[in-house]
């Protein structure tokens, strides 16, 4: 099937490296220090500390437009220099890795330039707000491939060390042919209709709203476990709060303070539901909501296949459920994996088995990962062409929306 090179790359045991103090370093340049880049200066922190890598991840410039925050983030989270323009952060001698943690809109112009300055590149997704974007950005990944420049995309789900497990087993042969793939991905935090207008409400920032912050997620994971791609999708999408109050100030997080008495439009979708069919035939489901009361952040997927199944629960991140169909039917049934031995991917430099990792440590692995691609000198996982791949998977989505549910080729 397609893509089974990129988990074994993924999933194989890595080789032994024994870094020193002289071992060459990193520079990691961030642009964006909201969520995301708390999120990714643990990663970058925490990595070579964890793991042994052939060189040293060096945390050393923060980029963000607001001087005074910048300068608190770069000194909470441990960058040596704080930048304001995202240009000069690229052109510093001690950045050699830029790494994108702004709304989509901004992600084109960045990763190209960084990209054109001779700078590796880790971008947050989606890759982009349009395929048009998408594609420019994976032409100027390939230019740059040919120099030796690595460029990747954050889906640090595929980083979860149950789900890594989850495609080996999956392309090992174990779940046999694949039928169904279900994917959703709920939280409630716009339940609340008095929830301010931030740039994730925004089209022209954000791109849509629960389609590309959630639903890339589990697009791209249904993608990655079953070995191969959509091709067709039927949806629908609403936008249950058309209008919001204005933010009073800065966000923080994914909320912020709502101004008194002014209002704004939302111009992307609060929840999106579609279909799909795999290029073997095998059918999915996707939702993506952002107003499903009392769930949190509830990612979960289910793999059906001849020979058995697999599901996942990232409220419960460490477990797998298997379901071996060849066994007896007296026996048989949904048995729990806990993901947390040695053997299993990524574990081998965590705590003796049992001892649980979470939410944060999907970022530590996809630093592990960029660090090690880029020393070696082998191609990215997830590359630009895969962030591109899910942009126009998001896109067919949106037209299909659009066209009263009409089923929909993804462009290839």
């Amino acid at each position: 099937m397609a893509r089974r090179e990129e988990t074994e790359q993924e999933s194989a045991a890595p080789p032994t490296y024994r870094p020193t103090a002289s071992a060459p370093t990193l520079g990691v340049g961030m642009v964006g220090y909201a969520f995301m880049g708390a999120a990714h200066s643990q990663g970058w922190r925490t990595a070579g500390h964890v793991f042994e890598l052939p060189m040293r991840p060096v945390l050393a410039a923060i980029c963000g437009r607001d001087r005074t925050a910048v300068e608190a983030a770069a000194g909470r989270h441990g960058w040596a220099a704080a930048e304001t323009d995202w240009r000069s952060l690229i052109a510093r001698d001690d950045v050699q890795l830029v790494d994108i943690c702004t709304p989509g809109d901004s992600h084109a112009e960045i990763a190209i330039a960084a990209l054109e300055a001779g700078k590796h590149v880790l971008c947050e997704k989606p890759l982009a707000n349009t395929v048009a974007e998408a594609e420019a950005m994976t032409e100027a990944a390939a230019r740059a491939a040919a120099r030796g420049q690595v460029a990747m995309v954050g889906f640090n789900y595929r980083k979860v060390p149950a789900l890594t497990y989850a495609r080996k087993l999956i392309a090992e042969g174990r779940l046999g042919t694949l039928r169904h793939v279900r994917a959703t991905y709920l939280q409630d935090w716009l339940v609340d209709p008095a929830s301010p207008l931030t740039w994730r409400l925004r089209k022209e920032q954000a791109g849509s709203g629960a389609l590309g912050d959630l639903g890339a997620h589990i697009v791209d994971l249904a993608q990655f476990l079953a070995g191969e791609l959509l091709v067709a999708v039927s949806a629908v999408s609403e936008t249950f709060v058309r209008e919001r109050p204005l933010l009073a100030g800065p966000s923080g997080g994914l909320g912020g303070v709502a101004a008194a008495g002014e209002y704004g439009t939302v111009t992307v979708d609060d929840a999106a539901l579609f279909t799909g069919r795999l290029a073997s035939g095998a059918l999915a489901s996707f939702e993506a909501s952002r107003m499903a009361a009392g769930r949190k952040n509830a990612l979960r997927l289910e793999i059906n296949g001849e020979l058995g199944s697999l599901a996942f629960d990232l409220e419960r991140l460490n477990e797998l459920s298997f379901h071996d169909h060849t066994e007896p039917a007296t026996t048989a049934g949904f048995r729990r994996i806990l993901v947390t031995e040695p053997e299993h991917p990524y574990l081998e430099a965590w705590w003796p088995p049992g001892h649980a990792l979470g939410y944060e440590h999907t970022f530590i692995h996809q630093a592990r990962d960029a660090v090690r691609t880029i020393a070696e000198g082998a191609a990215p996982v997830p590359s630009f062409a895969d962030g591109l791949q899910v942009q126009r998977v998001l896109a067919a989505v949106e037209e299909s929306a659009a066209k009263n549910s009409v089923l929909t080729p993804v462009q290839s």
